[in-house]
């Protein structure tokens, strides 16, 4: 019996790093790369050293299939972090700790710096000035936002002695490049992640089970709804607003929306899915941010791990609400404008942090003034009903500029909606996109299904059979193959 034989170098090819087809958590490769990689993790989850190099040099190949040679800059960051760490820590005068956490600062924001603003600060000069600067696209290597807001965490948390550093270079390895968090977050703490890592691993039917839920739930989320409605409806629209009616462009706003919120949570689902099947949990990133009444509690159901982060080590430091009401108000519009910032080196993102630096200024002063005259809140229905309207499309309003290719395109998408509505389409545009507006439904009810009915699924899904549980998976995987695009479509956030 004559067997195919194996094809050396495209099997080289394939475990190589491609950098039209970065490793992405929704591709066949990575499937096989992980399953392969559980194989062996399940000999070695009980030897804690071994372990911890084994899932530590996982982790750097990950990277490098993602990002190809950027690794070493990552690897390079995090070494210079564990010395400055264990410097700050061990130094007893205030002003040499203080000193060496200016230089962890400098040093860490400036990497970020350059990667990220580089080529936006040389447009600008570009274009106030007669002499031009040469222009020299830097490649921005996916999760660098996030482990370097991980990296200050650490060094921040160390000076204020609110954590010990680890004395092991392995152990900081690890955290910085635990592979299911890498590349779009969540961003961890050190308290959350450094404490487990030496721990007794247990990986029981429980968390297999929640593993499980979190990964369906984040394949449905990215690979199914996110890139169906993306790929086949809203990009059209994004893409040339003025060919399409007022109607038409409103529905590809909320199919932003939706897409936006189904593409990263179903990125940290994935993530927590994964590290639990490992026996490592990280924290939970989204709580349905569109159920939110207020911009204030938006701001604590979408992207927890970096709206918390900004809280602490940006909004805080600069004096929160400790300082004055215009003061704080101030702190609010600084922090969003620098977390807007921090998405993006375009005006557009600066532009989307300010208009919700704004909102949150206003509905501290709308609660400032109830708190005045002795108004309590009320809590019927129909004011948490119009709470809810309100912040839904404030938040959407804000998503055009985020995802718009340029300010006249927004402006443009807005025209249609005012002066060329065309409500009569509706039900022509609803059949002709039969297939993303079932997605789009079903994902705004995936989204607002209630906590106790999420939590029955997710119960139900844990304590099914391992047979049942890779039913499950086998028809996931098949209905991600069915619906795909062409190309495996990136993750929005790995922009960023």
């Amino acid at each position: 019996m004559n067997l195919p034989a194996i094809d050396g170098d495209k099997m080289l090819q394939l475990l190589a790093y491609n950098a039209k087809e970065p490793l992405l958590f929704n591709s066949g490769v990575f499937l096989l790369l992980f399953l392969c990689f559980m194989f062996f993790y399940g000999l070695l989850q009980h030897h804690v050293i071994a372990r911890m190099v084994y899932i530590t040099s996982f982790s750097i190949y990950f990277y490098y299939m993602s990002s190809g040679w950027y690794f070493i800059l990552m690897m390079a960051a995090a070494l210079l972090a564990h010395f400055l760490a264990l410097k700050i820590y061990v130094s007893r005068k205030r002003t040499q700790r203080k000193f060496l956490l200016i230089v962890s600062l400098v040093l860490f924001l400036g990497l970020l710096a350059y990667f990220k603003y580089t080529n936006f600060i040389i447009d600008i000069i570009n274009n106030f000035s007669v002499n031009k600067i040469p222009f020299q696209s830097i490649f921005l290597p996916l999760g660098i936002s996030f482990y370097t807001f991980e990296l200050i965490s650490y060094t921040v948390d160390v000076y204020k002695r609110k954590f010990k550093p680890v004395k092991h270079i392995l152990d900081f390895s690890f955290y910085i490049s635990f592979f299911p968090h890498l590349v779009a977050g969540p961003i961890v703490r050190p308290n959350e992640l450094m404490p487990q890592i030496r721990s007794k691993i247990l990986i029981d039917k429980e968390h297999i089970g929640k593993g499980i839920f979190f990964i369906l739930s984040g394949l449905l989320k990215k690979a199914i709804i996110s890139d169906y409605i993306g790929v086949n409806f809203v990009d059209r629209i994004f893409d040339n607003p003025t060919l399409y009616s007022g109607v038409e462009n409103l529905m590809g706003v909320y199919g932003y929306t939706l897409q936006i919120y189904c593409d990263f949570s179903g990125y940290s689902d994935m993530a927590v899915g994964i590290a639990l099947l490992m026996g490592f949990h990280l924290p939970l990133n989204f709580n349905a941010p569109y159920q939110s009444t207020n911009i204030t509690e938006f701001w604590r159901r979408w992207h927890i791990s970096l709206s918390s982060w900004l809280r602490d080590y940006l909004y805080i430091p600069l004096g929160g609400n400790k300082v004055g009401k215009i003061r704080q108000y101030l702190n609010l519009m600084i922090t969003m404008l620098l977390g807007g910032l921090w998405h993006g080196a375009s005006f557009k993102f600066i532009v989307w942090g300010g208009m919700h630096g704004i909102a949150l200024a206003l509905d501290k002063a709308k609660d400032e003034l109830l708190k005045k005259f002795n108004i309590a809140k009320p809590k019927n229905l129909f004011y948490k009903i119009g709470g809810w309207l309100i912040t839904f499309h404030l938040v959407a309003f804000c998503w055009i500029f985020f995802r718009a290719s340029s300010y006249a395109s927004a402006l443009a998408l807005l025209q249609q909606i005012i002066s060329n509505f065309k409500g009569e389409l509706f039900l022509q545009l609803i059949t002709g996109y039969q297939g993303v507006f079932l997605l789009m439904a079903l994902g705004y009810a995936i989204h607002f299904i209630p906590v106790k009915i999420e939590d029955k699924i997710k119960k139900g899904i844990t304590i099914a059979p391992s047979i049942v549980q890779a039913a499950l998976l086998a028809l996931m995987i098949y209905l991600v193959y069915q619906t795909r695009s062409a190309e495996v479509q990136p993750f929005i956030y790995f922009q960023f």
